[in-house]
């Protein structure tokens, strides 16, 4: 039977990732994912698990590779400025195709910026925002208990693919409440073996974690496989919902906390006798496109929303290309919009 309580996204985040086998937990205190911090600082302890809050986010990140090496499930957190100083280590994850979940409760920037919920950390995130040719799988949620969900689905993807996966959320998401079904704990035991992993070398050759070769043809080789390896994802790994979009005029696009604040403006929209939808990636990479482009194709108008100066939006360029209008609706500096404001947006393109 699910264990249902109410929490903060943040300790959700926390919780699941506790219930999904992780037994490492590395990370510097920064606002707005300090709840999530202070409960793995409470609970992996107890549970005989690692807990260290490390002297910075670049020291977080490379003890997150080292427990990575070591075949263990391992995570970090931070928010926004703290993850551009993970940036190397992600890269050097990528590169030496290690499993590890990150988590970003973005807030508002550029800079410093402040603590007030934001997306404007889309192409960090999507984009590879360190150095060098790679991906990292980032997931998207809207909700509370989605945030779990998808915590519990990250360490599968990056064990399953040998790759960093991203949960990209935002200050109002890690600090709203809603009652959530907690799952059960799975079995480590059950959990797929990793003969790659530096675990010791008793009765075996030595395992070596790299990622990177000084011979620029092997260094090469490393690059197609990776590449070949973010083929398979995208093939595979695409999540997106539709809402309301089989008679849809105008179709708003949009992630995370936005496009829960979007599922009102459709239900206002409705009311007013305007056909809207709504298309939500869950997988910021890989990108929905294809399934983007098939709604745009019986679509007047996809407008994008969202908390940021129009970074998804060129995502969904790219998906739509001449096949709709692409209008877009965003705010910054961690203001958020309002239904009342994006269905004003939405009156605009209709008719």
């Amino acid at each position: 039977m699910l264990e249902r309580v109410l929490l903060r996204g943040n300790e959700v985040i926390a919780e699941a990732a506790i219930r999904a086998g992780c037994q490492c937990y590395f990370a510097y205190p920064i606002t707005p994912q300090a709840e999530l911090l202070e409960h793995m600082a409470r609970n992996m302890p107890r549970l005989g698990r690692t807990f260290i809050q490390a002297e910075s986010e670049v020291a977080a990140i490379n003890m997150v590779y080292g427990a990575a090496a070591a075949g263990v499930r391992t995570m970090t957190s931070s928010s926004s400025p703290g993850i551009s100083l993970k940036q190397e280590g992600i890269s050097y994850m990528a590169g030496a195709n290690l499993p590890g979940v990150i988590v970003n409760i973005v807030r508002g920037g550029p800079g410093l910026g402040d603590i007030a919920p934001s997306q404007c950390d889309y192409f960090q995130a999507t984009k590879g925002g360190g150095h060098g040719d790679y991906h990292i799988i980032v997931l998207a949620p809207s909700t509370v208990p989605e945030a779990g969900e998808l915590t519990m689905l990250a360490f599968d993807l990056a064990d399953a693919y040998r790759i960093p996966v991203m949960i990209l959320a935002d200050g109002m998401l890690g600090q709203m409440m809603e009652p959530v079904a907690l799952p059960e704990p799975i079995d480590a035991a059950a959990l797929p073996a990793k003969p790659w992993a530096t675990s010791g070398a008793d009765g075996r050759d030595p395992n070596v974690v790299l990622s990177f070769d000084l011979d620029p043809v092997i260094l090469r080789e490393m690059n197609i496989a990776l590449q070949a390896k973010y083929r398979d994802i995208e093939a595979k790994e695409i999540r997106f919902e539709e809402a309301e979009t089989e008679d849809a005029e105008i179709v708003i696009a949009a992630h995370g906390t936005v496009a829960r604040i979007a599922r009102s403006v459709v239900r206002l929209a409705r009311k007013e006798g305007i056909k809207l939808g709504l298309f939500r990636p869950i997988t910021l990479w890989p990108f929905p496109y294809a399934p983007l482009r098939a709604v745009a194709e019986r679509v007047e108008t996809m407008l994008t929303v969202e908390m940021s100066a129009g970074q998804m939006w060129e995502d969904v360029r790219l998906a739509v290309a001449e096949t709709a209008k692409t209008p877009f609706y965003g705010e910054t500096g961690g203001v958020v919009p309002t239904p009342q404001g994006i269905l004003s947006e939405v009156r605009k393109h209709v008719g």
